[in-house]
């Protein structure tokens, strides 16, 4: 016996919740691709997303998951040899990083937590001592949906800048573009990178790159260069060559119709609303967290990602039967734990296209299954979400 009937809810920190509207998008007949308007729709996103980058950069879109992105921008900025230190959080960056070693760069990994964001000042002193400036380019992402750490980008581009080193300061925005603040320009980011499944509310299948002057400069003497990734061949004449041949029209169909939503509610609003939505899981979790079982990822809240929760199970309860109750009964899908919290984590994600009645769902079902399976929590952790929300949600 279940209660799962009805429309399931998505809790995963992506692919996140696709809204009907850009479902709608893509039923529609396939396009001729040399219509005189195609170009035009291209041109529109590109202009989108370098206002949702916040940049006066080159933007270029990728059939291909984030992943591809990162392949790109480690492709189109560096050659074989070339040193990149990458900025441990989490899973991540160290992904990143591996991408660039199968691609003949060498990779240095800051180390780092995954309890706690990258600190400036490492990584100003370990820049610091490369007075011959062998490292080129740093990675970091700014959330990594794996811990749920999110890290403070304007401060460790100003800490590059304050030591004065050359390299590219690259960052992953995947799970954070369209959903938090994010400067790329005025930050001193050279190079960014971001997918349209989380955020930006879209499929999977759409990766994008954003490119500074400076990435731009170091892209014309890059070694690493390939005819489907190369930033110049897409900035050719021919409209196809946007996409190194066949629009994914379809895909290009939902994401015109999710920056509509997002350009309607603005992306100031939408900051404001994943931290609402953040503030009230965390609510939830920290009465949840009295049992003594649950305890957060990420102990400082203002390390924490707005858009996913990571919550870790101790005393020997691990989080599979929790998460199967969920499914299984009450048609609610939570995020398992990847990577070094392989099943000793969950992660709600309150991410994309999401509401307060979603997450509040989200919370009840957690909580009702952690009195049914009898996990030791603290009462109350759906009504602390309820209560966050009504106190700072402002009635005008």
């Amino acid at each position: 016996m279940s209660v799962r009937t009805g429309r399931e809810f998505l809790s995963i920190p992506g692919p996140t919740n696709i809204p009907e509207q850009v479902l709608n998008a893509m039923h529609h007949p396939a396009i001729d691709i040399h219509r005189a308007d195609f170009p035009g729709r291209t041109e529109s996103l590109l202009q989108n997303l370098k206002n949702t980058f916040k940049t006066e950069g080159r933007t270029f879109i990728y059939i291909a998951n984030g992943h591809g992105a990162w392949e790109a921008a480690l492709s189109n900025a560096c050659s074989k040899g070339d040193k990149l230190l990458v900025l441990e959080s989490g899973l991540f960056a160290n992904g990143w990083g591996e991408f660039g070693r199968s691609l003949g760069l060498d990779i240095e990994i800051l180390a780092g937590s995954w309890r706690k964001s990258v600190d400036p000042d490492k990584v100003k002193e370990r820049l610091a001592k490369d007075t011959d400036h062998t490292i080129k380019g740093i990675l970091m992402v700014q959330v990594d949906t794996a811990s749920g750490i999110c890290n403070d980008v304007k401060a460790v581009g100003k800490a590059i800048k304050e030591v004065g080193h050359p390299a590219l300061f690259m960052v992953d925005t995947i799970a954070s573009l369209g959903t938090m603040e994010f400067k790329m320009d005025e930050w001193g980011v050279d190079l960014a990178v971001s997918a349209a499944q989380k955020g930006l509310m879209s499929p999977p299948g759409l990766s994008f790159n954003a490119a500074g002057p400076r990435a731009m400069d170091v892209h014309q003497t890059a070694g690493l260069r390939t005819a489907y990734w190369d930033w110049t061949a897409r900035m050719g004449d021919a409209h196809y060559l946007k996409y190194a041949g066949t629009p994914p029209e379809h895909l290009l169909f939902a994401l015109e119709q999710s920056f509509e939503i997002l350009n309607a509610e603005t992306l100031e609003n939408s900051t404001l609303r994943h931290q609402l939505l953040a503030g009230a899981c965390w609510a939830a979790v920290s009465k949840w967290a009295e049992g003594g079982v649950l305890e957060f990822n990420v102990p400082d809240p203002a390390e924490r990602s707005t858009g996913v929760t990571t919550i870790l199970f101790n005393k020997g309860y691990t989080p599979e039967p929790l998460l199967k109750y969920c499914n299984e009964k009450c048609g609610v899908v939570v995020g398992i734990g990847i990577g070094a919290l392989e099943g000793l984590a969950m992660r709600i994600a309150h991410m994309g296209y999401a509401n307060a009645p979603m997450l509040l769902g989200t919370l009840s079902a957690i909580e009702m299954g952690l009195q049914a399976l009898e996990i030791p929590h603290g009462e109350g952790g759906t009504s602390a979400a309820i209560k966050y929300l009504s106190e700072n949600v402002p009635i005008s």
